[in-house]
């Protein structure tokens, strides 16, 4: 964690006011009054030195006397009273030092409340500028971040980076983060509603960065998932991201399960005046097979052209998920001929529409040319709810009775004397 252990210790070569002036190595104290005499001679560089000389004089000794009265909120201001015209005219490496040592000051902080009333006053500073020098603005951020103690401070201080980066174009820098935001918020013990704004927010700005579009629908979904066993009411403010959740769904051309439909905020659609047809098409996309999509299609082209659904695309990807279908319902082959039938396909089209579904990951499987079959092995289930579960329970059933039966010939054959191979034998132990 950087700065956990800080001890910068600074001190000014240069008594001069000068964009060259920069900061070494001393004690903690003199790094504290180095950086209140590095402030001030920028902040009264052009007054000359009869008139900068006692001024640095004046806010050096302030600060010491905050220091020894131990009032770091105060020294905390005054540092800060020139943070815009430091942040703009310093050197970047001096910049890191100066916030390095103010920020330091929030440790020493007599409560939770003074901490974070400190963390509050240098961000609204850092933030007040964001389209300057936002990526060392970032970095500020970051360092504050690592100082405070107080979960919900980190998380409002991450709430401004993340605000600081979008506004200063420099999401890249926030967004490697993301990867870790479910540990992040057990830590910070934020409320419903914050998390809702995070996650819309970090929805917001992958789809703004042409990130991944699986990342983006998945911090969508998890926007989503707080709406469960919310009212009528409040499920009703989010119809629209609903929505937006369906069409990123059937636009992305690789994205073949999810678990839309078990959401009440998307299931309040089903009976919506405005968004019902967005509903059954997602129905149709998720327990329907091509014939059901063609038909709303004809009844519906302009519905899917007002949301930037193509045609075309929504057809192939209709076709992989109809082909995702028939292997989870059938008996582990599949005729060609189906295949034709069900995917509206020419004969010598079969295969390459079987080679689709196995690189797009959708089942495993293998092709007997002789019999003119597909035999599959695994397949991916669109949707995995409480019917799936039950299925799969059955199946682990099954599997159970079989395994017990082969263990019970196995100890009735070792009881009649019969020879057992050693492998069979360590089954029934």
């Amino acid at each position: 964690r950087l700065l956990t252990h800080m001890r910068f210790l600074f001190s000014l070569l240069s008594a001069a006011p000068s964009p060259m002036s920069t900061l070494v190595e001393t004690s903690e104290e003199d790094a504290t009054i180095a950086v209140a005499r590095f402030i001030a001679e920028i902040a009264w560089a052009e007054a000359g030195p009869d008139v900068m000389e006692p001024q640095v004089a004046h806010m050096c000794e302030e600060a010491e006397s905050l220091m020894l009265d131990r009032r770091w909120s105060d020294l905390v201001s005054l540092l800060l009273t020139s943070a815009d015209l430091v942040l703009t005219n310093a050197h970047e490496k001096d910049l890191e030092c100066i916030f390095g040592v103010i920020c330091n000051l929030v440790s020493k902080a007599r409560s939770p409340d003074e901490a974070l009333a400190m963390a509050d006053q240098i961000a609204t500073k850092v933030m007040a500028q964001p389209n300057d020098r936002p990526a060392l603005r970032l970095k500020i951020l970051f360092l504050l971040y690592n100082i405070l103690d107080n979960p919900y401070g980190k998380f409002l201080v991450y709430k401004r980076a993340f605000k600081l980066a979008n506004s200063g174009k420099v999401a890249e820098l926030i967004m490697p983060s993301f990867k870790r935001m479910d540990t992040f918020i057990k830590e910070w013990h934020i409320g419903t509603t914050d998390k809702r704004d995070l996650y819309l927010g970090i929805t917001n700005m992958l789809k703004e960065n042409k990130s991944s579009s699986k990342d983006s629908f998945s911090f969508l979904l998890k926007y989503l998932a707080t709406f469960n066993g919310e009212d009528a009411h409040t499920l009703s403010e989010a119809k629209e991201e609903a929505v937006r959740a369906i069409i990123e769904f059937v636009k992305t051309p690789d994205m073949f399960q999810c678990d839309l439909l078990d959401m009440p905020v998307v299931r309040q659609l089903e009976k919506d005046g405005k968004y019902a047809l967005v509903y059954r098409l997602l129905e149709i996309f998720l327990t329907r097979r091509l014939d059901a999509y063609l038909e709303f299609q004809a009844a519906n082209s302009t519905l899917l052209k007002s949301y930037g659904l193509v045609h075309e695309e929504c057809i192939t990807k209709m076709r992989l998920m109809s082909l995702g279908d028939l292997a989870s319902k059938g008996s582990g082959e599949i005729l060609y001929s189906v295949v034709r039938d069900t995917l509206r396909v020419a004969d010598d089209e079969v295969e390459y529409w079987i080679v689709r579904g196995i690189s797009s990951k959708l089942l495993d499987a293998k092709m007997d040319q002789m019999r003119q079959v597909v035999i599959i092995s695994r397949c991916t289930e669109r949707v995995f709810g409480p019917s799936q579960w039950r299925e799969l329970h059955a199946r682990l059933a099954v599997w159970k009775d079989n395994v017990g039966n082969v263990i019970k010939i196995i100890q009735n054959a070792r009881a009649s004397g019969v020879d057992v191979p050693q492998a069979l034998q360590a089954i029934a132990h």
